[in-house]
């Protein structure tokens, strides 16, 4: 990387996290104007060791002990390769003082996407280019893979561009595999497949761009449709259910369901934008009723542009990574 991009990209370079606070603070840059809202974004979060550049963060998610993972492009952020990226993809920062504890993943992914952690606080991530899911201990020792190395396909043993993982409750395993293959494949807690569902198109059961999913303890599945700028639901084996569709989500990028039971949105926006742009984050009950809305679109601390995946700690706190101009969590 340049210096003047270094030096353009640290500028920029400024905190995300939105911390549930006290109710009615008045509203500020990164707020939706004339909302009240009980986020307010933490300054000087996370603390990045001197002279370290994040690239466009494209995976966040927080364990059981509120350590807080950020899956993210490096050099590869503005150098696309086949080569892997050779400095560590994936931090590990403490979601109270934002202290990085660890680091890892040199060498080994290409084109860094979803980033999830399970109930047993391991890590699992999808690499576009490579078109695999990889699971890996706590810290970072590789356990599974899932997909044929570098190659697509539509099958059992493939996927093409998978973008987001979920896990049900008795651990099955969810993976959104969204940019060629517009579906949504299930797999048991051992890895073997299960059952998938879904095709390119606008019709219910239908995706343009799957690129973020979740599940709720009741087993429901929720998929952020991008391109179609909605959130599809179904229930464990891909039976459709319904879909929510308004302009107040927007184009939701990401979603999670945090432990509160409530659904986290975010609203990357449009693809091309021009200023004014929509983004924000959107807190959602799961009969879709919109229950908290704020940020914007912009570059200043708690605004978005281009917000890629959203998580949420068990103490309420929420993370947001963004993927263009200001390439943060």
């Amino acid at each position: 990387m340049s210096s003047a991009r270094a030096s353009q990209t640290t500028s920029l370079l400024v905190l995300l996290l939105l911390l549930g606070a006290c109710n009615n603070l008045p509203t500020s840059k990164g707020e939706t104007p004339g909302a009240t809202t009980a986020y307010r974004v933490v300054h000087g979060w996370p603390v990045l060791p001197d002279g370290f550049v994040l690239g466009q963060v494209s995976g966040v998610a927080v364990d059981s002990h509120n350590h807080v993972f950020v899956f993210h492009r490096a050099h590869h952020s503005v150098n696309r390769t086949t080569e892997p990226i050779s400095v560590p993809t994936i931090m590990c920062f403490d979601g109270e003082t934002g202290k990085l504890i660890a680091s890892w993943g040199a060498d080994m992914f290409i084109l860094p996407h979803g980033l999830k952690v399970d109930n047993a606080d391991n890590v699992w991530v999808t690499d576009l280019s490579l078109h695999q899911v990889f699971q890996l201990t706590h810290d970072g020792k590789l356990m599974k893979v899932l997909g044929t190395k570098g190659i697509p396909g539509t099958d059992d043993k493939h996927f093409n561009k998978p973008t987001d993982l979920a896990f049900a409750t008795d651990g099955s395993l969810y993976v959104s595999d969204g940019y060629g293959n517009n579906r949504v494949v299930k797999f048991s807690p051992k890895g073997d497949f299960l059952v998938e569902w879904g095709r390119k198109g606008s019709k219910p059961g239908e995706f343009d761009l799957p690129h973020g999913i979740t599940v709720d303890s009741e087993g429901r599945v929720y998929v952020a449709d991008r391109s179609n700028s909605r959130i599809q639901v179904f229930d464990a084996d891909g039976k459709f259910l319904y879909e929510w569709k308004s302009s107040e989500l927007g184009r939701p990028w990401g979603l999670t369901v945090g432990s509160d039971g409530y659904l986290y949105v975010v609203d990357g926006g449009d693809l091309l934008p021009r200023p004014p742009d929509r983004a924000g984050v959107i807190k959602l009950d799961l009969k879709g009723r919109v229950l908290e809305k704020w940020s914007s679109f912009g570059n200043y601390d708690g605004q978005l542009y281009w917000g890629h995946d959203i998580a949420v700690g068990g103490n309420g706190d929420v993370y947001v990574g963004a993927v263009l101009y200001g390439m943060r969590v």
